[in-house]
């Protein structure tokens, strides 16, 4: 009996050993994930740019910015990207990231300061019509259209409309000429 009971015992033994080495056979690993280049992104946003999927580029940009976050060339296309949309907060925001990595861009420059000037005037604008512009904010604006004017060496910002052009007198056109005219438009050509 003692004997039936060690078979047993190891027979057992070599179940679960059997059983355990199956559970140890290599597993195959997935090739490790390589993540796309600066260049592979900024192509791909470039692509979905030219087939008018500026949400995908923007997604895009984003991606490139977060891969390489010392580059510039994310930051400029979306500050452009946004401003061409209108959307000149997100565009002010961008183009501040492309000067923290290069403080001397002028496109960023430019961004900014066109996107600053678009939303002030709209906000000013607001303002005008609700009859709230008065006071110290009506001070301020004052003093920052002239330091504006300054800065571009105009004496006004916005220029009043011109006067429509004067046109000049037309002549009649001579009896002979008229009569040509009419018969066939060309002959004036010859």
């Amino acid at each position: 009996m003692t004997r039936l009971v060690s078979l047993r015992t190891l027979a057992v033994i070599a179940c679960a050993f059997t059983l355990s080495a199956c559970s140890t056979a290599p597993v195959a690993k997935p090739p490790p994930v390589v993540a796309p280049t600066l260049e592979e992104l900024m192509a791909k946003a470039t692509q979905a740019v030219d087939t008018g999927n500026k949400a995908a580029a923007l997604a895009l940009w984003q991606e490139a910015a977060a891969a390489a976050p010392a580059d510039k060339q994310p930051w400029v296309r979306m500050a452009q990207s946004r401003y061409d949309a209108g959307q000149y907060g997100e565009a002010i925001l961008n183009a501040q990231e492309v000067l923290v990595r290069d403080p001397a861009d002028k496109l960023a420059n430019s961004v900014i300061a066109i996107s600053g000037l678009r939303l002030s005037t709209r906000a000013l604008a607001d303002l005008s019509r609700q009859n709230n512009l008065s006071g110290p904010l009506r001070a301020e604006s004052q003093d920052l259209a002239k330091l504006l004017r300054e800065s571009l060496g105009e004496t006004v910002l916005v220029p009043p409309p011109d006067k429509p052009p004067v046109r000049a007198s037309r002549k009649q056109p001579s009896k002979r000429t008229a009569d040509e005219g009419s018969a066939n438009p060309f002959n004036a050509l010859k």
